[in-house]
């Protein structure tokens, strides 16, 4: 396993608040995009850090793009006072390697909300990932991701078109490569912290719900599920509303909003 990188990060809340939580962002993102979920944590008395991922955003470059690798990393990640995380909320690519994160170390963090994440791609999913990315890197400007989105938030649309100038176009590839085998379900059997995922609507696109990946809430009682309706792989960009209000949920059935 190559050497871990230090992750830059960005804040959202108080220094001193008593509960913290980690964000990561999926393939071809950065910290930045996590903004509704910093923005909603902060606003209930969390600190939220926001982190990019090796390649990605200002983060260090490096030549190990596996999951393992993005989960070395994330494990070197800790709060001020060198505990658990209370909170950990992963996108996709983040989702997967958070997965694999906890599951070597359950001490990492408290609770996982897994948005859309990415635990097992079929091929068909890797083919429209792929195709996604080669379309950010080919314009990566506002005006595309606006033609594409345009329902997103202003501050989505910025971020994306910024995400896809910072991040390296190789890692991304690279990441895609590495990984010919993109499945880290045997990690997610092993997590033991509760952990939510909030899944993207199949009837738009979802890389879990109604796919192999989902067998994971059945057999891991840790696990639990809601479906964001009307959102796409990133519903925290496509229905925020609905997202949060699921994000919610978890946290007060794990006793956070009491």
């Amino acid at each position: 396993m190559s050497a871990p990188v230090l992750l830059p990060r960005l804040t959202w809340g108080f220094v001193t608040a008593s509960r913290r939580a980690l964000l990561v962002h999926g393939l071809g993102s950065n910290g930045a995009l996590m903004w509704r979920y910093g923005v909603a944590l902060a606003d209930a008395g969390w600190r939220a850090d926001a982190v990019d991922l090796r390649g990605h955003g200002t983060a260090p470059r490096a030549l190990d793009y596996r999951i393992a690798a993005y989960a070395a990393d994330l494990a070197q990640t800790r709060p001020s006072d060198g505990g658990a995380w209370d909170l950990v909320i992963a996108h996709s690519l983040g989702g997967a390697a958070s997965v694999v994160a906890v599951a070597d170390d359950p001490q990492w963090t408290r609770h996982l909300v897994l948005v859309d994440p990415a635990i097992a791609l079929t091929d068909r999913d890797r083919e429209i990932v792929r195709d996604s990315q080669t379309r950010s890197f080919e314009d990566p400007s506002q005006a595309a991701v606006r033609a594409e989105h345009p329902g997103w938030h202003e501050h989505d649309i910025e971020l994306k078109a910024v995400s896809a100038q910072q991040a390296s176009r190789w890692a991304v590839e690279q990441t895609s490569s590495q990984n010919e085998t993109w499945d880290v379900t045997d990690a997610a059997i092993r997590v033991d912290v509760p952990t939510h995922v909030i899944a993207s609507d199949p009837a738009v696109y979802s890389i879990f719900r109604g796919k192999p990946a989902e067998s994971v809430v059945t057999r891991n009682p840790r696990f639990a599920m809601s479906v964001v309706p009307g959102a796409g792989h990133s519903p925290h960009r496509d229905q925020p509303e609905a997202t949060l209000a699921a994000l919610r949920d978890a946290l007060e059935g794990w006793g956070f909003n009491r």
